[in-house]
C-alpha cells in the first residue's frame, strides 16, 4: 500500500437540521444534514398518509376487497 495518498481521518461534528449535533470521525471536519433516523418521519413513526383526491380509497375500493382467487379469475 502507498503510504501518504490516504486524507486525514479526523473528528467531525454532525449537524442535523432539527438543531441536534454529534461527533463522529470522518474526513470533513463538519457534516451538515437534513434528516437523521431520529427524526425522519418513516423511522420515528410520525410519518402521516397524505391522501390527496381520495386516492386511498378509490385504491382500496378497487383493490383492496378483492382476494387472491377473484382477481386471478378475472385476469
Amino acid at each position: 500500500m502507498k503510504t501518504d495518498i490516504h486524507p486525514e481521518y479526523v473528528r467531525s461534528e454532525v449537524h442535523c437540521s432539527c438543531g441536534n449535533s454529534f461527533m463522529t470521525r470522518s474526513v470533513k471536519t463538519e457534516i451538515r444534514v437534513e434528516l437523521r433516523n431520529e427524526c425522519h418521519p418513516f423511522y420515528s413513526g410520525k410519518q402521516k398518509l397524505v391522501d390527496t383526491g381520495g386516492r386511498v380509497e378509490r385504491f382500496q375500493r378497487r383493490y383492496g376487497s378483492r382476494s387472491k382467487k377473484s382477481a386471478k379469475a378475472e385476469a
